[in-house]
Formats: structure tokens, C-alpha cells, sequence
């Protein structure tokens, strides 16, 4: 007769690691590491991009979902646009911009934010200053001219 055989001793049962320093803890190293790892895709992405800016056509709507966080900035990109060259005082874009009900400090406040926006993705500025006159780049100038081709 055969008798099953038994262990002499019990197999521990080996703890998690949530079990170990706690679930809150254990989540919040998790969502860490997982930050870090999307960063350093971000990153990957932006040198590959950089390397290849120049095979890519911007158009109008890509830098605009990028750069314009309301219809205050997507006024002020078009009215910038619109200017040319030469461009506009803040004081002037406050005043086609009444509506809104912004400054002019605010104005200026939002070109900047847009230009480190696109800085960020694209390495490039949608706006520069021009003495006082804020005015498009001509990156932006050819985004907005290939889209403007495109509809007619």
C-alpha cells in the first residue's frame, strides 16, 4: 500500500509586495514608475520627431489643438495671422478682443504660453516679438499658408 506522501513541512506562502509596505503605497510606487516610463516616451518621441521635422507638414488644426487651450487663443493666432508680418500691439489685439474682455498683459501672458506649448512638442515658436508688436513666425506663417492653400 502507498501512502501519500506528505511534506515534513508546509510550504510558506510568500507575501506581495502590497502585502508588504501596504496597497496605498504599492499603488502610488506603481503610478511612479509608470509616470516615468510615459516621460521617457514623451522624450523618445520628441527626438525622433526633431530628427524628422523636416519630412512633416503642419497644418492649421494640428497646431492649433496643440498651442490653443479656448477660442480666445485660436482670436489670437487669426488675428496675428491677419496682420502679417508687421504684426499687432497687444493694446490693438485688446481692442479687436473686447468681447473676451482680456488685457493686454493677459494677451501677452497667452502668447506665451502658446509659444512654450509648441516649444515643447515641436521645438519651434508660433509667435515672436518684433519691437513692441507681437507678430507670427514663419513657421506659422507656412502652417497657415499650407492650410489656407488646402481650402481653396
Amino acid at each position: 500500500m502507498e501512502t501519500p506522501e506528505k511534506p515534513v513541512q508546509n510550504p510558506k506562502k510568500k507575501r506581495s509586495q502590497s502585502d508588504k509596505i501596504g496597497r496605498l503605497k504599492y499603488n502610488q510606487q506603481l503610478l511612479k514608475q509608470t509616470l516615468a516610463e510615459v516621460e521617457e516616451v514623451k522624450l523618445m518621441l520628441r527626438t525622433i520627431f526633431a530628427g524628422l521635422k523636416d519630412y512633416f507638414n503642419f497644418e492649421k488644426p494640428l497646431i492649433e489643438r496643440i498651442v490653443c487651450q479656448d477660442q480666445v487663443d485660436q482670436e489670437i493666432l487669426g488675428l496675428l495671422y491677419e496682420a502679417g508680418s508687421t504684426g499687432l500691439l497687444p493694446k490693438d489685439l485688446q481692442e479687436r478682443l473686447k468681447q473676451f474682455r482680456v488685457t493686454r498683459h493677459q494677451i501677452s501672458r497667452r502668447i506665451l504660453r502658446m509659444n512654450k506649448r509648441l516649444e515643447k512638442e515641436f521645438g519651434e515658436k508660433i509667435a515672436e516679438k518684433r519691437g513692441w508688436h507681437w507678430a507670427l513666425t514663419g513657421f506659422a506663417f507656412d502652417s497657415w499658408g499650407r492650410s489656407e492653400e488646402g481650402k481653396n
